[in-house]
């Protein structure tokens, strides 16, 4: 950190959602020394509580601030917060609200935090994926009053993606093509199912496992519906369709709009329980398993990708065959994710980006580097 960095006022941060992600970021940003952090931590949000300290008694890192917001007797209430952290700027303090949910309640409030000067910063993916009108109100909030909107750990958690993407948007390259495996669940699933052999283990029987292992979500048809892969690269598509360089990409009123082949079987479409979704999955392993041999006959396997086609403008996430010497049938272990970038300098050998892209760790990692850029 600069020295000129250093001598500016600590950046006041109030975390909303303090469960997974947001217990190990509280403890991230506490692990920096206290003489060498740039923050103060004012303010816990959970579902039920609300703790605010004020700028001059801040949480310190030895706090045992789990049981200081539990014994708070201030009911979780955004519309208090907000005005807490409007005082705040308006004292000429610099001020962060990180959201830790996955809320679509909490993203709607972002244009209002944005426009009273607080910075947002993120790992919910709701507000740039969802409708058309929201993702306008931040941009015009950004505008107005010059308050920073980061959400790195919205694709890829920890990995960088957003940010290298705004740098060569910046700096004048040309986005021709980004694909990549998105989603460390169906990275899991086709890293297993799909080898480039004929045979392998069923299908349902890789979909029970990864669940058992906490890698799909409670229902499986969550993650089986690829709408995760689509918000993510519905976040990639509008940064890329704000640049001058996006004109070919169709402007996506939100995550629905792109063209996403689900691995749901229809028969099972609507089943209410993961329970029973598991054990009606096996009905259906012969069409997969015809699919990997196709596969195979091809010298392929099959990943689940998403795909933002700058040069043919298409945003599309499905199903695909890649050769067994591609990086996505080589790199891949575990639940990793991987991106190529393919743009006009970054030709015909793509900038590559993989690693691990799930995990509180590396999700909460992210959004601490997020509130690192404004420091």
């Amino acid at each position: 950190m600069s020295s000129a960095s250093a001598q500016q006022p600590k950046i006041l941060v109030a975390v909303v959602g303090v469960g997974l992600v947001g217990s190990e970021l509280i403890n991230q940003l506490l692990s920096i020394p206290p003489q060498l952090s740039p923050f103060k931590l004012v303010s816990l949000t959970s579902s039920s509580r609300s703790l605010f300290t004020g700028k001059e008694n801040p949480i310190t890192p030895n706090a045992a601030w789990k049981s200081l917001l539990a014994s708070s007797a201030a009911p979780a209430d955004l519309k208090v917060l907000t005005t807490q952290l409007t005082q705040l700027v308006g004292e000429k303090e610099r001020v962060a609200l990180v959201d830790n949910t996955s809320s679509e309640e909490v993203a709607a409030l972002y244009p209002l935090w944005l426009k009273e000067g607080i910075n947002v910063v993120t790992p919910n993916k709701k507000a740039f994926s969802g409708e058309a009108e929201l993702f306008d109100k931040i941009l015009s909030a950004i505008q107005e009053s010059g308050a920073k909107f980061l959400n790195e750990a919205t694709v890829g958690a920890g990995l960088p993606i957003i940010a290298p993407l705004k740098e060569l948007l910046a700096t004048g390259d040309k986005i021709i093509k980004i694909e990549g495996v998105f989603s460390g669940t169906m990275s899991y699933i086709f890293n297993e199912f799909s080898t480039g052999k004929p045979d392998g283990p069923a299908f349902s029987s890789v979909v029970a496992i990864a669940r058992e292992k906490g890698y799909t979500e409670p229902h499986p048809a969550d993650d089986l519906n690829g709408f995760d892969v689509a918000r993510k690269l519905t976040i990639l598509s509008r940064l890329i369709s704000s640049s001058p360089a996006g004109s070919t990409l169709p402007s996506l009123q939100s995550f629905a709009s792109v063209q996403t082949a689900s691995l749901i079987p229809r028969a099972l479409d609507g089943i209410p329980t993961g329970d029973e979704f598991i054990k009606r999955l096996p009905e259906f392993d012969e069409e997969f398993a015809k699919l990997r041999i196709e596969a195979s006959k091809e010298n392929k396997v099959l990943r689940f990708v998403g795909v933002v086609d700058v040069a043919g403008g298409q945003v599309r996430a499905g199903l695909e065959k890649y050769r067994i010497d591609h990086p996505f049938a080589t790199s891949l272990g575990g639940s990793d994710n991987i991106i190529m970038f393919h743009t006009e300098r970054y030709s015909p050998r793509p900038l590559i980006v993989q690693g691990a892209g799930a995990g509180a760790a590396v999700t909460a990692m992210g959004v601490l580097g997020d509130l690192l850029k404004l420091a």
